[in-house]
């Protein structure tokens, strides 16, 4: 690398910054993992409710990896959070048609996350190595 003590210095600042993002896209990325498994888990029971006869009993997610068995009536309508606190009732199919297009954007946004986290976590090894080459050029020369 070669650097001045300046030019240094600023290649810390900025392997600092890439590490910052690195862990602020880390963080993105479970965040975005835990909603598509939600939106995913809500999916398969609307799915397991729309298919299942009136009477059946149906195993029904509550959270937090529990469910509860409820027996299927007629009422086929869902309650769907759209977003702000703002809950709208559905018929199965358009629940399930709404979790499926809630999957589609978490899974791209997933995916560009992912994509940028590799970026800043390649730019991040690529400047580290050369940070540290540049302090073993600097050892042997003292």
């Amino acid at each position: 690398m070669n650097v001045e003590d300046a030019e240094l210095r600023q290649a810390i600042s900025v392997a600092e910054s890439y590490k910052q993002r690195v862990e602020a896209l880390s963080r993105q990325v479970q965040v975005l993992r835990v909603s598509l498994d939600e939106v995913t888990l809500a999916s398969n029971a609307l799915k397991a409710f729309r298919d299942a006869k009136d009477g059946d009993e149906i195993m029904v997610p509550i959270g937090a990896t529990s469910y509860i068995t409820v027996k299927v009536t007629p009422n086929r309508n869902v309650v769907v959070d759209v977003g702000s606190d703002i809950s709208v009732e559905k018929d199965t199919n358009s629940a399930i048609e709404y979790m499926d297009a809630n999957n589609a954007e978490i899974s791209e946004a997933l995916t560009k996350t992912m994509e940028a986290l590799n970026e800043s976590q390649n730019a991040l090894n690529n400047l580290t190595a050369a940070i540290q080459q540049e302090y073993k050029a600097r050892q042997q020369l003292q």
